[in-house]
């Protein structure tokens, strides 16, 4: 399932996560690209382009199965080749406003979703246990570690600063300035589901973000994406 978070300028919307994704019970996937014969009608889960949730129109789709009872909760579709280029290229049409967005109100976006974050801890821990397996204690710790890089990123306006140098020759000066180079795409593992997400997303708080998820722990994922729209 392809995920592309745009941060548009001065018009980040943020507001609680979405029930609709807290509710997931599990998102712990078969392998097999067939569809589910476990239960009649799997809800399908959407992809995330341009700051928007789209049908997929994937042919192929990887069940869901809650690792405690086997049910297929859902189904997360192998996204097309056409879906992953509507992303990046939804990506690239946002770089341009998010690059000259000022650094402070990059800044705020990245305050608001820690606030966010810390306020459905559990509900995010109980997505990882039921789609993941860790236990409750673990998927916490997955989270907090994660928080921790957002907390780090929240200080991006001092951090992102560059350096000069006066005289380092005869007449000579350095300096270095740091700029988002454009569209990126991070791939992430199943056994942190929660930690690298937010590695990717909050470590380049400048870039415009494409972000693959393993496709044993999807929902988490949504939660965080839905989050920043």
């Amino acid at each position: 399932m392809l995920l592309r978070i745009s941060l548009q300028h001065g018009k980040n919307n943020l507001r609680t996560l979405r029930p609709l994704f807290l509710g997931i019970r599990s998102c712990w996937f078969s392998m097999s690209p067939e569809p589910s014969t476990h239960q009649p009608k799997p809800p399908k889960v959407q992809n995330l382009i341009g700051g928007s949730f789209v049908d997929s129109k994937a042919s192929s789709y990887i069940d869901v199965i809650n690792p405690a009872t086997q049910e297929v909760v859902s189904q997360v579709p192998l996204t097309t080749n056409e879906e992953f280029k509507a992303a990046v290229s939804a990506a690239k049409q946002a770089f341009p406003s998010w690059r000259n967005t000022p650094i402070t109100t990059r800044q705020r976006v990245m305050l608001k979703f820690q606030e966010l974050i810390r306020k459905n801890m559990d509900k995010l821990a109980m997505n990882i246990t039921t789609e993941q397996g860790k236990t409750l204690k673990d998927a916490h710790g997955d989270i907090f570690r994660g928080l921790e890089v957002v907390e780090h990123a929240c200080g991006m306006a001092t951090l992102q600063m560059g350096e000069y140098v006066p005289n380092v020759s005869n007449g000579v000066d350095t300096y270095s300035v740091r700029e988002p180079l454009g569209v990126c795409a991070g791939i992430c593992p199943f056994n942190f589901p929660a930690m690298i997400p937010l590695w990717v997303t909050c470590l380049s708080p400048f870039v415009i973000l494409g972000l693959y998820m393993a496709s044993l722990t999807t929902c988490i994922s949504l939660i965080l994406g839905d989050a920043l729209l």
